[in-house]
Formats: C-alpha cells, structure tokens, sequence
C-alpha cells in the first residue's frame, strides 16, 4: 500500500475514534491485548460493597462498570469530568435516582461532609482530602488506577521530544500519603503489564482516545512516527506497549 493511501486509512481510523462514548473499547476488540494483573478489581468492590451503603463512584465514565455491581441507583452517587460522558449520564442515570455530578480539574466534590459509606475510583484522579471530606468515619475508600509509568514506552516512540517530567504517581508514594490522612491500608498491589496492539486502527484508535498520555498526537502531526511504528507491526506482528496498574483499599480512621 502507497503512503498516500496509507495517511487516508489512517485518517479514517481517527473518524471512527470520534464515535467514541462512555468508557467502552469494545471497538478494539481483537486488535490489541493486555496482560491483566493478579487482582480484580470488581471483585475488590463487591467484597466491601454491601447494598445499604451510601456508594460514590468517581470518573464513572458511562457507567458501565457501575451497572455491573447492581447497587441500588437511590444509594449510588457518581462523578464524571469529561462533558460528553457527563451528559450520558444525565440522560442514562439521573433519571434512575442517581445523584451525577460534574467534577473539576481540582477535583472538588460536590457533597457534603460524611455523605458516603464507600467511595470507589477506577483511573479517575482524586484529591485525598476531599475523598476524606465526603466519607464517614470508617468508611472505605477503594481504587485501581494508572500509575506514572504508563505508556512512556509508546509515547516515546509516537511523540517526537517527549519526557516524562516527574514518576510520582505510584503505589507506595501513594499510600504513604493515604496514611498520612489516617488511612489505614488494608490490601495494596501493583503491576507492569504487556500491551500489545495487532493492527494500525486499533493503536490510532486507543491513542486519540487517551490524549492526556499521548498529547497533541494525530495522524497528520504524528505520521512519520506512525510508519515507524507499522514497520514495527510488520516485522513482529505487533506494537509493544508497557501498562502501569496499582490498587488499594483503605479505611478512614478518624
């Protein structure tokens, strides 16, 4: 296939990643795999989460992780940042008797003090004095998210010039910072995980869906990089990518 024909396959790749909504990769299904790690996090929540609690899902997305825990929507209270989620669930949950705030970049919480039971984040940021603030004493605070070394092995290769500032975003400064906020930890894991994407729509598509790892890339300002990476694809069959992961569960003491 000649290069122009190349940029035009590829341009439409980014066409199809705009049809993108919720949290839903369904699209890359067969074109990439990732290992998992030993923990999951589903079953994580639901050992804690009973259906009387008071529940806050933060970054809930579209919410199709929260449907899979069938917690009662009138106890269930979600947050979400990006604005076009944020109007699916308005659409999908409020009219459920789910309470759905939007969040902002300070990641300040829309709740009063002591509002919730349980609080879960799954990849959503957060500021630990205001999950404190909203979770009663005792309460839990449950999450799995994406430490700093993610993707710096593929951002490397598609972003020309890019480096990582800072690598503090892992488990153990985090949960030195939890207990500083009287978290007592009550499980805790990390992991590095094999990425691997099969075809060049399926990596065009994941990387204009998370621009906050791979900033400014698309087709036109990255295609030398791209042609890079596909002859990569065609020498061993795959693109190599490196996940970061970390969990951990904690309860508010004071």
């Amino acid at each position: 296939m000649n290069i122009a024909m190349l940029k035009k396959q590829w341009l439409q790749s980014e066409v199809n990643q705009k049809k993108f909504i919720g949290w839903d990769f369904s699209y890359l299904k067969n074109k990439y795999f990732c290992e998992v790690p030993d923990w999951d996090y589903q079953k994580i929540v639901l050992k804690y989460l009973k259906k009387d609690m008071q529940l806050l899902d933060m970054g809930t997305g579209g919410g199709e992780l929260l449907a899979t825990f069938g917690h009662p929507y009138e106890k269930t209270a979600v947050t979400e940042g990006y604005e076009k989620n944020y109007h699916l669930l308005l659409e999908r949950l409020q009219p459920r008797g789910v309470n759905v705030q939007f969040v902002n970049e300070q990641d300040e919480l829309n709740f009063s003090e002591n509002t919730f039971d349980i609080v879960i984040n799954s990849h959503e940021s957060f500021d630990i004095s205001e999950v404190k603030r909203v979770l009663k004493p005792g309460g839990i605070f449950i999450s799995q998210q994406v430490g700093d070394f993610n993707g710096v092995n593929l951002a490397s290769r598609v972003i020309p010039g890019y480096k990582k500032v800072t690598f503090d975003f892992h488990l153990a400064l985090v949960t030195k910072a939890l207990k500083n906020y009287d978290f007592d930890i009550l499980y805790q894991d990390e992991a590095y995980l094999k990425q691997e994407f099969y075809d060049m729509d399926g990596l065009i598509y994941y990387l204009r869906t998370i621009p906050w790892e791979f900033p400014d890339f698309s087709v036109a300002n990255n295609f030398a990089e791209l042609l890079d990476l596909q002859q990569e694809l065609l020498r061993r069959g795959s693109i190599f990518n490196l996940q970061h992961r970390f969990v951990f569960v904690c309860r508010n003491m004071k």
